[in-house]
């Protein structure tokens, strides 16, 4: 197994000495420390960790909270590891977007494939999330360049392959992308 840089947060400084240990001795570096929820998150935001492991149930801020935040920011893969293994809290780690969700007390072999697992989930989500991003972006470039191509076409009787082509010219000619030319067009008429 690879060796990760790791923040833990739990309220009970013995658990989060055991989990410092466990890592540690598996290979892993613990970045940070946290005893509540808030200072997780502002530790994951700055070191940037490769994995976030929470408690659910702590003072200021609780691992849920905190994860939902981890996860929106996507700053890291979330695992919990709680005591707790009610349905309502599994339904919230689910919506904070959590990855991996053990229950105390564990096995040191069960950390093992939980944290694998929750940076495999992790790295795939992020995978899917910029193929989504570069979906988005083509589509926004090629309406921006059919409404420029329907404003050449009305406002200079081209056809739809001039007006394409005159797009596409201008782009070279300017090195600026068919997107950018496409979209000054569209300025351009609605000035």
């Amino acid at each position: 197994m690879q060796p990760y840089r790791i923040v833990i947060a739990d309220d009970e400084s013995i658990i989060r000495l055991d989990l410092k240990k466990v890592l540690e001795d598996a290979g892993h570096t613990v970045a940070g420390e946290a005893s509540d929820g808030e200072t997780a998150v502002n530790l994951a935001r700055t070191l940037r960790p490769d994995v976030v492991i929470l408690d659910i149930k702590m003072p200021v801020m609780d691992g849920l909270d905190a994860a939902k935040i981890i996860c929106e920011e996507n700053i890291a893969p979330v695992l919990l590891l709680t005591a707790y293994s009610e349905g309502e809290l599994i339904d919230r780690a689910r919506e904070a977007g959590v990855f991996a969700y053990l229950v105390k007390p564990f096995q040191e072999t069960d950390l093992k494939p939980a944290i694998e697992v929750a940076i495999a989930r992790y790295e795939q989500h992020q995978a899917l999330q910029e193929q989504v991003t570069e979906l988005e972006d083509r589509i926004e470039t090629r309406k921006a360049i059919e409404r420029a191509k329907g404003i050449l076409i009305d406002r200079y009787g081209l056809k739809e392959a001039d007006a394409f082509r005159r797009i596409q010219t201008q782009s070279m000619n300017t090195r600026k992308s068919m997107r950018e030319i496409a979209e000054a067009i569209i300025i351009a008429n609605d000035i």
